[in-house]
């Protein structure tokens, strides 16, 4: 893990493509902005675990659908 101290006003880089700069500190909070290109996500680790276990688990809707397709299928197969 790399270690930065900075002070408001000063930036860092990630790679070639996101700039992070400090906006501001207020107690234990830190208020960061960053710059990066608009196909590079940027999440807070709550929002990303969040997205990754929705994306992880199929909805009853996603089921039903893909069940749905998967008879339209097998019911086609033998219609030719």
């Amino acid at each position: 893990m790399l270690v930065l101290t900075r002070d408001v006003g000063e930036t860092f880089s990630i790679g070639d493509e996101i700039t992070v700069q400090i906006l501001g500190v207020s107690g234990n909070q830190v208020r960061f902005g960053f710059e990066a290109p608009r196909h590079v996500k940027i999440h807070r680790a709550e929002v990303f675990k969040r997205i990754a276990q929705t994306l992880a688990r199929p909805t009853e809707q996603g089921q039903a659908a893909r069940r749905e397709g998967a008879c339209q299928s097998k019911s086609s197969l033998g219609t030719s």
